[in-house]
Formats: structure tokens, sequence, C-alpha cells
């Protein structure tokens, strides 16, 4: 078959218009879309001043600046340095930015100096979502997982280490003093590389001694003060933060697709998800303006105090215990019952369990009930229901019968069908976050550095969820659609 012409000097004989350079439904269209359609006060709340300034040289428009960031975040280009190259020769930036090519030092001051306002952007993709009815508030879950900081695992200290640390580099500083001593010779311009290197390290170690010193932590990284050493899936220790997320479904019956929306999203130094549940479901019944009706949490959520406080929040919430396995076990605790009136236990044989004592109720939460040892011993249930012929024990904490609740709710098929909904959001959305948008380590340093990072993430990703919907729709829609997104 014969040859297509080939030639790399061709000119363009009628140069095209940038729009004929990327598919209509293509998502740089969409992200622009977004942006061009915030209105004055959005971009007041971004700080943002799209007037510009009278005088000086002509800035970059802060629409182009934004649309790089957002694009960035949604196909894991995160990198100012990456995003300038990207910039240079990729058609889709070249397109965002009007066939303008900003370097990384803009992009990175644009980034900086309003990365913390993009909180308004993530609660705007929210509720855009949620006021057209795309989010399936019925059900969400909440789950965490790790993300590395960027720090280097060897560069974390305990107490013991850090004093041992500054004493080397309080002798290697000596050291290089010595060996850079100039004699009459005037001083060097500028401290050797060596030395400079030295005193800095004395510096880091001295304030993670005063931050230990403090009680604020155990271990301290040099480079990033405030991550925390975190266990990744792979069982690698290294310093990061964990990234919580509450994550909903699409509304299948309103868009024909599946996909998922984080209602919540925020990174924390907690090595445990326990203290997250109620701070995540508050966060995101704010940010969506209204409850979802049943919250799914994995067993890293378990705590007695939790399944209370849900249900004085009036809030569903399927979450497995620790004891739910025992629950077939006939003389499992659940199956005692209480007498209120004579603050009695009576066992499934009838045996009565009296209180005993107050068993650090203050801080264990519980109260001890005991029955007889004489009357146990005696038991055909002994070895079944205890090993111990002193008699059984109950421990009652005070949200014994809360838990009692729960039990029974978690036993419903309702509870049941609930739960095997979570794994369908929480682990989608971080293998996403992760393998496709390549947030496998946070780029920025220190915890609130990091939150701002986890907002950006978080609008990336509902904005590839909002453009999948985008694409699926008709012309008209598609304007509806980004006509609602007003802060």
């Amino acid at each position: 078959m014969p040859l297509r012409s080939f030639n790399r000097q061709q000119t363009w004989l009628l140069p095209p218009t940038l729009g004929e350079l990327i598919p209509d439904d293509h998502p740089a269209r969409f992200v622009a879309a977004f942006v061009d359609a915030l209105d004055q006060s959005a971009w007041l709340k971004l700080g943002v001043d799209r007037e510009g300034e009278a005088l000086g040289a002509p800035a970059y428009d802060p629409r182009a600046l934004l649309s790089v960031w957002l694009f960035g975040f949604m196909t894991g280009t995160r990198s100012c340095r990456k995003l300038e190259a990207a910039c240079r020769d990729q058609l889709p930036y070249l397109w965002l930015t009007g066939w303008q090519r900003p370097d990384h030092n803009t992009l990175w001051r644009f980034y900086k100096e309003h990365r913390s306002e993009m909180s308004h952007l993530f609660k705007l993709t929210v509720r855009t979502a949620v006021d057209m009815d795309l989010v399936d508030m019925a059900i969400q879950a909440v789950d965490g997982t790790r993300i590395a900081a960027n720090a280097a695992r060897d560069r974390t200290h305990d107490a013991k280490e850090l004093p041992a640390l500054l004493g080397r580099a309080e002798e290697a500083i000596r050291q290089l003093e010595r060996e850079n001593e100039a004699g009459n010779d005037p001083p060097p311009p500028r401290l050797p590389e060596k030395l400079r290197h030295m005193q800095e390290l004395r510096q880091e170690v001295a304030a993670a001694l005063e931050r230990i010193d403090a009680g604020k932590s155990k271990n301290i990284n040099l480079t990033d003060n405030d991550a925390t050493l975190q266990k990744l899936q792979a069982g690698n220790v290294v310093p990061g933060y964990s990234l919580e997320a509450v994550v909903s479904p699409l509304n299948t019956l309103q868009t024909g697709l599946t996909g998922m929306v984080i209602t919540a999203v925020a990174a924390v130094q907690d090595q445990a998800d326990t203290n997250q549940l109620l701070p995540m479901m508050q966060l995101a019944e704010e940010t969506a303006g209204k409850k979802a009706g049943i919250t799914a949490a994995d067993a890293g959520f378990e705590s007695s105090a939790n399944v209370a406080a849900c249900e004085e929040r009036h809030q569903k919430i399927v979450l497995p215990m620790a004891e739910d396995h025992n629950l077939e076990n006939p003389y499992h605790k659940d199956k005692f019952t209480y007498d209120a009136e004579h603050d009695v236990y009576y066992c499934p044989r009838g045996e009565p369990l009296r209180y005993i004592r107050n068993n650090g109720y203050l801080i264990t939460n519980a109260r001890e009930y005991r029955c007889s040892g004489k009357t146990c011993r005696i038991c055909p249930a002994l070895g079944a229901c205890t090993k111990s012929r002193n008699g059984r024990i109950l421990l009652i904490s005070r949200y014994d019968a809360q838990l009692r609740r729960h039990r029974r709710w978690m036993a419903t098929k309702e509870a049941k069908d609930a739960y095997a909904r979570r794994k369908e959001l929480n682990e989608p959305t971080f293998g996403i976050i992760k393998e496709q948008m390549g947030a496998r380590r946070f780029l920025l340093r220190g915890l609130a550095n990091v939150r701002s990072e986890a907002i950006v993430l978080g609008t990336a990703f509902n904005l590839r969820t909002l453009c999948h919907v985008w694409q699926s729709w008709s012309c008209e829609k598609r304007q509806m659609l980004t006509e609602n997104c007003r802060i």
C-alpha cells in the first residue's frame, strides 16, 4: 500500500484555532468550564483579584493558572516543574493557558498563595453534585489510608537518639571551624557548604528536642517535624500522614453511571482511625449540607464511645465490633438479662451475677458483676461459660446498652447490605488517588501544608467524577452542570 506523505518541516497553510486542538469532550474543557463559571465572589474567597494591577508587568490570568493546577492534580501531575514542562509541550495545557507558558516559579507562587483557600472549591464540587441530585446520600463510607510524607525514614529520631546526634553535630562544627580558620586572611564571603549544613542540622535537632520535651511527640522527623510514623499496606513503616475521606456513590438513577464523590477529606497525624469517625461525619454533613442515611466504617473505627455518639446524633452506622464474632456463643454477655430494679444480671441458666465493685469505672468504663464461685463450679456450663472456678465475671461499660442495640442492628439484613457496599466506595477512591492521580506521597511538608494538599486532591477527585458525568450528557445539560458551579 502507498505511504502517507511525511515531513517534519511541514507548515500550517491555515493555522487552526485553539479549539481544534482537543476534542469537545476532553477533560480540559470541563476544567475550563468549571473555572470560567466561578463568579467574582468565588475568586475573592480564593484570595484572587481578577482585575489585576494597573502598573507593572502583565501577569498571567488566574483562570489559566488555576486551570493548570486543577487539571494537573486530576491527571497526576502535581509538581510545578512538571507542570511547567506540560505547559510547553502538551496540547491540553497549551489550550488551557491560551498558548502561554508560565514557568515553575509563577505556578508555584500561585499555588502557595491560594492553596489554603481551595477548601471553597472542594465545597463547591460537593454542593454542586448534591444540589443536582448526582449523589446518593442514602449511604456514605468513611475510611483512612496512609500516605508517605516528603521525608526520609532515617531522619526520624526519638528522645534517646537526638542528644547523641546533637553532640555529633557540635563536634563536627568545631572540627570544621578549626579547618577553616583563615588566620589574618579576610573571612570567606559565605560559609563553607559542610559547615553550613552542620549548623542547619544543629538547629533542626535543637528544635526537635524542644518539641519532644514539650510532649508534642515521641519521635521527630528532622525533615518534616509534623510527620508521624505510619504503617503502609506493604508493612513498611515510614514518616507520613493518614488521609481520611468520606465517600458517597453517584446517584445511578440520575446519572446512569457508577462513581464516587468525596464529601469530606482531611490529612491527620493519627496512626489509628478511631478518633476520626465523628469529626469526619460532621465535616461531611457540613460540606454536603445534609446528613447521609447510613454511614459505613470498618473495624479500624471500632469504639463503644463512637457507637454511643452516633446513636445520640441519630445517625445510623454500620461498624463491626471486636466481640461480634462471639455473638453465636450461647454464653455471650448479650445473652445475660439485666434486672435494673435490683441491679442484677441473670445468666442463660437463671443464676444471678451481682454487682461487686466499680472496676476503674472512670478509666475503663466498667462495672464488675460476678456469679458466686460455688454456683459456677457445680454448673454444667463450666468451661463453656467460664473457665474460672471463682465464678463468671461480667464487665459492663457505661455504653453497654448502646452496644447491645448496635449489635442487634448489625444483625439485620439492612445493616449487612450497607456494610457490603463499603468496600465499593473507599477502596476504589483511594486506589484512584494513589494510582491514577499519583498521590502515593505528599509533596509538601508540615501538617498545615499537607492538609491543603489533601483538599486539592479531594477537589480534583470530585472534578474527575463530575467530568465523567459531564462527558455523558448533551451540550444543553453540560451547560446546566457548569452553571450550577457557584460558591
